[in-house]
C-alpha cells in the first residue's frame, strides 16, 4: 500500500504595509531614530509639564536669587538647574518652555502648510499668466532674509508671541507653496490624471483629491524641517524683544532675560540654549530620516 502525499501551494508571504515599509526604511537611519526619540519626548514634556515641574514658572525665591545648580558649589536640590535673577526655578521655567516652543512649532508650521499647499496647488494648475505672478510674488518673499522679514512685520503687527508666529508662518509659507507646486506639476501629467479626467473628474477634485494625496511626501518632509525653523526663529525673535514677552517663559525670553548675567552666572543663558539646541537638532534628524523614508528616489533596495 502506498502513502500519497499532498504537497500544498507554496504561499508567497504578504508584501508589507505601507506603516511597515516606511519604519523599515525610517530605522535604517540610527541618528532619526534617535531624533524621533527626543522628539516624542519633547511632545511629552510639553504635554505634562504642570506635572513634572516643581514650581509654577513665575513664582520667585527671593532669597536664591542666581542660585547655582545643584552640583556646583552653593547649589542646592530643591533648585536641580538653579534659579534665575528674579529667584525662579530654571527647572520649572524650561519645562514650561518646551510647551510654548511645541506650541509655536505646531502653530506656525499648521498655518504655513496650509496656505502655502492650497497656494502651490492652484499655482500648479493655473494659467500660465497667474502661476508666474504667484512665484515671482513667492520669489520676492524669499529675497529677504527670513528673520529680517520677520522682524518687519512684528514691528508693524507689535511685538507679541502671536504675531511672531504669524510672521514666522508668513516667512515659511513660499517653501510649501514652491515644494507643492513643482510636486504638482510632476504629477498633473501622469495617466492616472488624464484618467479621471476622462471619467469626469472636476477641476477641483482633480486638484485636491486626485493629485494632491500623491503629493504629501515632500510636504511632510518640510513640515518637520519648518518646525525647527519655526522654534529658532520664535527664539530668535524673543531673544531681540519682538516675540514672547517677559514674563513668559519661552527660551528665546528667557536668553534675553539672562544676557547680562552670562559671566557670573552660565546656566541662566546655557540651559536654555541647550534646550533649544538640543530640539532643533533632533527635529532636523527626524527630518532628513523622514526624506530618506518618503522619498522613492532615496530608498536603498
Amino acid at each position: 500500500m502506498t502513502e500519497t502525499s499532498t504537497n500544498s501551494p507554496e504561499t508567497t508571504p504578504a508584501p508589507p504595509g505601507p506603516l511597515r515599509e516606511f519604519w523599515s526604511y525610517f530605522r535604517e537611519n540610527r541618528g532619526a531614530v534617535v531624533g524621533m526619540y527626543i522628539f516624542a519626548a519633547f511632545f511629552i514634556v510639553a504635554l505634562i509639564a504642570p506635572l513634572l515641574a516643581p514650581y509654577t514658572p513665575h513664582e520667585q525665591f527671593r532669597d536664591h536669587l542666581l542660585q547655582p545648580p545643584f552640583w556646583q558649589e552653593g547649589g542646592s536640590t530643591k533648585f536641580l538647574l538653579g534659579t534665575d535673577p528674579l529667584g525662579r526655578d530654571m527647572l520649572s521655567r524650561l519645562l514650561f518652555g518646551a510647551r510654548f516652543s511645541f506650541f509655536i512649532g505646531v502653530i506656525v508650521v499648521s498655518i504655513a502648510s496650509f496656505f502655502g499647499v492650497i497656494i502651490g496647488v492652484i499655482a500648479g494648475f493655473a494659467p500660465k499668466w497667474a502661476d508666474t505672478l504667484i512665484m515671482r510674488l513667492m520669489d520676492i518673499i524669499l529675497s529677504f532674509p527670513s528673520l529680517l522679514l520677520a522682524l518687519v512685520l512684528v514691528a508693524i503687527l507689535g511685538p507679541s508671541l502671536i504675531n511672531a508666529m504669524i510672521a514666522i508662518a508668513l516667512v515659511l509659507q513660499p517653501h510649501f507653496v514652491r515644494l507643492t507646486r513643482a510636486a504638482v506639476l510632476s504629477e498633473r501629467t501622469k495617466d492616472y490624471v488624464t484618467a479621471g479626467r476622462v471619467a469626469g473628474a472636476g477641476r477641483l477634485r482633480t486638484m485636491f483629491v486626485t493629485v494632491l494625496p500623491n503629493c504629501l511626501a515632500p510636504i511632510i518632509v518640510q513640515a518637520a524641517l519648518s518646525f525647527s525653523s519655526a522654534i529658532l526663529d520664535a527664539a530668535a525673535l524673543g531673544f531681540l524683544g519682538m516675540g514672547a514677552q517677559p514674563p513668559t517663559p519661552e527660551w528665546g525670553t528667557m536668553l534675553a532675560e539672562s544676557r547680562e548675567f552670562i559671566l557670573r552666572a552660565w546656566w541662566v543663558v546655557t540651559m536654555p540654549g541647550l534646550c533649544i539646541l538640543i530640539a532643533v537638532l533632533a527635529i532636523n534628524l527626524m527630518g532628513d530620516g523622514l526624506r530618506d523614508a518618503l522619498d522613492p528616489k532615496l530608498k536603498r533596495s
